[in-house]
């Protein structure tokens, strides 16, 4: 009998799934909405659903499934017990254990999101051949996922690798979505791109293509790529923060790489020119020769990550 797996990538509008073989081939991939009402009761049983649906419309035992996994947007620790997913309307609970009637005789694991898009990236991304890498998220905030010898770090209660929460700056006036001030999220993320952006137009008098454009993170790094003097020093700016924030997770767990994905790395390896010269000015010098490369996977990696929890 075959041998396949289910990778299932929970976000606050639309779920993913894909479906895989057993060597991380996906046959299939697609996507249903995002049921949160209600607290977010209907979004299990509409991936139990969608799961038999693609097992019928195959043909297929449901013995030639060895599970699935699912990448949730919150801490999700070890036992599969869920620590609140405030996007999904989701408190504290097992999510093992309520997934596993749904879909008798599979076996059930689930993750945090960004932790199985790391797992991802690491098995068919951008981290293939790696045993040790930080994967890195920039999108609206930065999320993280930290694989240690092949292995997911996801600590007590599954928020490990949460890297847009390290604390960077003290005397912060604005709030992080976390409550608290001054986090990494905050400067390097697209927002935090922006923020830095906002301050330095009203700080400085220069000319700026940035003035007459909509700020975003994409909006800053063309006017970098155009020479824009301001717009590089945002960049500067971000880069700062950015490589000191990685220079000390680095001196933690000493990783051989970090993948960077999300909205902002759409940049390109203009972004490296900028967090590198940070990172290594602040790093143990024993991982001073880490890589820096650009994730591959997109927005599969969560996919490809759920399913590995299983095949692994």
């Amino acid at each position: 009998m075959g041998k396949y797996a289910f990778g299932v990538d929970v976000g606050g509008t639309t779920v993913k799934l894909g479906f895989f073989d057993a060597d991380g081939n996906v046959i299939n991939k697609w996507e249903i909405p995002t049921r949160t009402s209600e607290n977010g009761s209907n979004i299990l049983p509409d991936i139990a659903d969608a799961i038999k649906k693609e097992i019928v419309a195959r043909n297929m035992n449901a013995e030639e499934v060895v599970g699935v996994g699912i990448g949730v947007p919150g801490p999700v620790d070890d036992n599969g017990i869920v620590h609140k997913a405030v996007n999904l309307g989701w408190g504290k609970f097992n999510l093992v254990e309520a997934m596993t009637p749904m879909l008798r005789g599979f076996k059930i694991k689930g993750g945090n999101d960004a932790n199985v898009a790391a797992l991802g990236e690491m098995w068919k991304g951008a981290g293939q051949g790696k045993r040790n890498l930080v994967a890195v998220t920039l999108g609206t905030g930065i999320g993280g996922g930290i694989i240690i010898d092949g292995k997911l770090l996801n600590g007590a209660s599954g928020a490990g690798g949460e890297i847009g929460h390290i604390h960077v700056q003290d005397g912060e006036p604005e709030v992080c979505g976390c409550g608290n001030h001054g986090c990494l999220e905050q400067y390097a993320s697209a927002t935090g791109v922006v923020r830095l952006a906002r301050r330095e137009l009203e700080r400085s008098t220069d000319a700026s293509a940035l003035r007459d454009a909509e700020l975003s993170a994409k909006a800053v790094f063309d006017a970098v790529k155009a020479g824009d003097a301001l717009a590089i020093r945002v960049a500067r700016t971000f880069g700062e923060y950015l490589g000191k924030g990685l220079a000390v997770i680095a001196d933690v767990v000493n990783p051989e790489a970090f993948v960077i994905g999300g909205g902002v790395s759409k940049a390109g390896e203009m972004l490296f020119d900028y967090v590198k010269p940070a990172y290594a000015e602040n790093v143990f010098h024993a991982s001073r020769d880490a890589e820096f490369v650009l994730a591959t996977l997109g927005n599969d990696a969560g996919i490809y990550g759920s399913a590995k929890l299983i095949l692994d």
